[in-house]
C-alpha cells in the first residue's frame, strides 16, 4: 500500500518484500573522467515512498536521478525500476519514470494548456485539474512565450502531474520557481503522494522538503553519509560540508 504523509514523516517498513521496492539500487559507480560521482550506492526505495536526497554541491544528487531516468549508464552495478533493468531495458524503464531537471521540455510556440494536453498519459491527472494546482488559471491559453521563468518551471513541474508516472524524479524543483510556485509546490507533493506515486526529490532546500519525505539520503562525494527517517534528519554541520 503507498505510504501516507503526516505531521511527522513515516519510514517504511524495516522489512519490506522485495516485491514492494520501486527502486533497487546494488553497488551503483558512475565516473566523469577521473571523478566518481557515485560510489558503490546501495538504495531500496518502496512503493509509494517520498525519498528527499540531499548533500552538498558535488555529492551525487543529480547523477543519481540521471541514472535512475536512464539518461545516463552506470559504470558499474545495477539498477532496477519495478524489476527492470535501467541498462538492457531502458525503454520500458522510460514509460514508467518522469524527471524534472533544469531542463523544461516545454514547446515555446504553444499555450500552456497545449503542452499539458501533450504531456498527458493513461493515469495522469486532468488537465483542469493541474492548470488549477500549479496557478496557471486564466493563463492557459497563452503561448509560452509570453511566461516568465518561474511561470514555465511551474508548467514544467504541471507537465509531470499530467504524465501520471510510477517514479517521479524531481531534481532542485524549487531553482527558478517564482514565490507563487514556491507556495504550490507543496500542493504537488501532496498530490504525487495521494496518487501512490513513488518521489524522490533532490533538494539543498532540506528544511521545506524533509517534512514531506518519509526518507532522507545525504550524499558526500558519491557515497551514502547518512539514510533514515527524514524527521531524524540530523543537523551536524560536517555531515553536511563537501570534504569528509
Amino acid at each position: 500500500m503507498p505510504f501516507r504523509i503526516s505531521a511527522r514523516c513515516v519510514s517504511p517498513p524495516p522489512e519490506a518484500d522485495v516485491d514492494d521496492f520501486a527502486i533497487e539500487v546494488n553497488d551503483l559507480s558512475r565516473r566523469y573522467g577521473r571523478r566518481w560521482a557515485l560510489q558503490r550506492l546501495h538504495l531500496e526505495v518502496a512503493r509509494g515512498e517520498i525519498l528527499m536526497v540531499a548533500g552538498p554541491n558535488g555529492a551525487g544528487k543529480s547523477t543519481l536521478l540521471r541514472v535512475l531516468s536512464t539518461i545516463s549508464r552506470p559504470d558499474t552495478g545495477t539498477v532496477r525500476i519495478f524489476g527492470l533493468d535501467v541498462v538492457n531495458q531502458r525503454l520500458k524503464v522510460r514509460q514508467r519514470v518522469s524527471l524534472l531537471d533544469h531542463r523544461h521540455f516545454c514547446y515555446g510556440e504553444l499555450s500552456a494548456w497545449e503542452n499539458l494536453e501533450l504531456s498527458g498519459r493513461p493515469g495522469g491527472m486532468a488537465t483542469e485539474e493541474v492548470v488549477e494546482l500549479i496557478g496557471l488559471k486564466g493563463r492557459e491559453q497563452d503561448p509560452l512565450g509570453s511566461f516568465s521563468a518561474g511561470m514555465k518551471k511551474r508548467l514544467a513541474l504541471g507537465r509531470v502531474l499530467c504524465q501520471g508516472a510510477e517514479v517521479v524524479l524531481l531534481d532542485e524543483p524549487y531553482a527558478g520557481l517564482d514565490p507563487e510556485g514556491f507556495g504550490r509546490l507543496e500542493g504537488i507533493f501532496a498530490s504525487l503522494a495521494e496518487r501512490g506515486a513513488t518521489v524522490l526529490i533532490s533538494t539543498h532546500q532540506v528544511a521545506r522538503v524533509a517534512p514531506h519525505c518519509h526518507r532522507a539520503l545525504v550524499l558526500r562525494e558519491g557515497k551514502t553519509a547518512w539514510l533514515g527517517p527524514a524527521n531524524e534528519l540530523p543537523h551536524d554541520g560536517e555531515l553536511w560540508s563537501r570534504q569528509q
